[in-house]
Parts: C-alpha cells; structure tokens; sequence
C-alpha cells in the first residue's frame, strides 16, 4: 500500500514577507529623500555664501542712507557728505583786509549783496514747478545768537522735494558767497517744514534738509577759498522752525537754508596775578 497522504498545512504568516519588503522600500525611500534634502540645504548654504561675497566685494547695491544724491534721478536719500579737498576757484571778493570783519560790517557786506541781487531781478524769477517768485522775497539777513544768519528760502533757490539749485538762482547764490568772509567759522543749516516726505531721492526731511545744506556749502567751498575746516553742514528737518507750521506761509518760511557766520569766542580773561601781602616786620618792644 502507499503513503497516505496528508494535506498540506497553510501557512498564514506569509504575509510578513511582503510586509518585510514593503518597510525595507519605505526605508529605502525616506533614507533616499533625506539624504536630498541635505544636499540641496548645502547647496542652498553654497549659494547664498557666494551671492553675499559677490554683492559685498564689487558694492554693486549702497545702502539708502550712505550717499544721498543732490540731482534728481539719484539712487540716495540722505546728506551727501562734502568731499575734501575740493577744486576752489580763485577768491573772488575782496581780501579780508578792505571792508572790516566785524560783525557789522560783514552784515553790511551781505546785504549790499542783498540789494545787487533784487536789483538784478528785473522780472521774478521761474520755477520749473512753483510758478513765480517775487524779488528779494527769498533772501534775508540778520543777527542771531550764533552770529549772522543769511537766510535763503526754498522758494528762490530749490525746487519743492529737490535738493538741486535752480540754474537762475545760482548768479544770487554767488554774489551772496562773495560777500562772506574768509576768516570765520561757517555753518549751513537745511530746515523744511513739518510736512513728511518719502521719494526715490529722500526717505525723510532729515535727508532733504541736510542735503540741500551740503549743496550750498558745496557751492561756497567751488566759488572761494574759504579753509574747508571752517565750513559744516548740518540737517535740521523741521525742528527748528521759525515760524508756525499751521499756515501755508509760515511752512514757507520754515523751509530754508541758513549760512550762519559764527561769531568767535570772546577771549577769557587773563588771569589776576594774586599779590601776597609781604610779612609784617615784628614790632619792637
């Protein structure tokens, strides 16, 4: 007789198997993607390392508030710093010696010059946007706690937001530079008024008043030969206005430039020389 047969038995964990290859793959895929994502983050690293090292070494992009321009169509907005030395002219006014340089008689100086340039304007002067300007409105002298402060008004040498002298202000803007002295400190003050501005030329009033400041002393520093060290620009924005704010007058008053002629220290006194008494001779008894 043969063998009885017995029935197979069924094995019904042959699913690990399949389960088994299933983790293996899923292990495989996620080892696979991280080690992707590690590359690409080096790259990445690699990248920006070498784009930063790019910008940094040719400055293709300055900062906003490094060199402001003076022209329209400037990338800057903020004081363009004056450069020295810068080329002079000859010294066109008189030596230091005619004249005086006192304190009043340097005022008498600035408003002779005052006076050429109204009598020069013959006809208002024309804006390239503001209309007309009435003549010797823009200009005036006086004596402040500093010194001598000629004023000029935007509405006579700077168009509205510019930093730009207008071409037919720039024969006044000189007769005024002649008449100042050689041998004193000068300061150019830029104020505006407290209306904000935000251009592609200037962020803030901080930035137009100290660059139309840098403008005039730049202009006083190519036309003389005035020491640069003598000469400062400085930007006040609107706080230090000299009229109100709440009238479209007073705001055009505040929106000037000042060339205030600083008056020297006075000397201190030379000091008392102190007299010590000689001693009392001892009386005799």
């Amino acid at each position: 007789m043969g063998k009885k047969k017995h029935p197979e038995h069924v094995n019904h964990e042959r699913w690990l198997v399949s389960y088994a290859d299933f983790i293996t793959l899923l292990f495989a895929f996620f080892v696979v993607l991280f080690a992707s994502g590690q590359s690409d983050k080096k790259k990445s690293q690699r990248m920006a390392a070498a784009m930063q090292a790019a910008f940094t070494d040719t400055r293709i992009f300055e900062m906003h508030s490094a060199t402001p321009a003076l022209t329209e169509g400037g990338a800057g907005a903020q004081s363009m710093p004056v450069e020295m030395p810068l080329a002079m002219a000859p010294d066109i006014r008189k030596s230091d010696g005619e004249g005086g340089s006192s304190p009043e008689e340097i005022a008498a100086r600035v408003r002779q010059a005052i006076q050429q340039v109204q009598a020069a304007q013959q006809a208002p002067l024309q804006s390239k946007s503001a209309g007309k300007l009435q003549p010797g409105g823009s200009i005036s002298v006086h004596q402040s706690a500093d010194g001598i402060t000629v004023s000029l008004q935007e509405a006579g040498f700077f168009a509205s937001g510019s930093a730009e002298v207008w071409a037919a202000s720039e024969s006044a803007l000189a007769k005024i530079i002649a008449a100042l002295p050689a041998n004193m400190k000068i300061r150019v003050e830029g104020h505006s008024d407290n209306r904000p501005i935000h251009t592609a030329q200037f962020a803030s009033n901080w930035e137009l008043s100290s660059a139309r400041a840098s403008a005039i002393a730049r202009a006083i520093l190519e036309q003389t030969k005035i020491d640069p060290g003598l000469i400062s620009a400085a930007g006040y924005a609107e706080f230090h206005p000299v009229a109100s704010n709440a009238t479209d007058e007073g705001r055009t008053q505040n929106r000037r430039v000042d060339i205030v002629i600083l008056q020297p220290a006075p000397a201190a006194p030379a000091p008392q020389p102190v007299v010590t008494p000689p001693p009392l001779a001892p009386s005799s008894q």
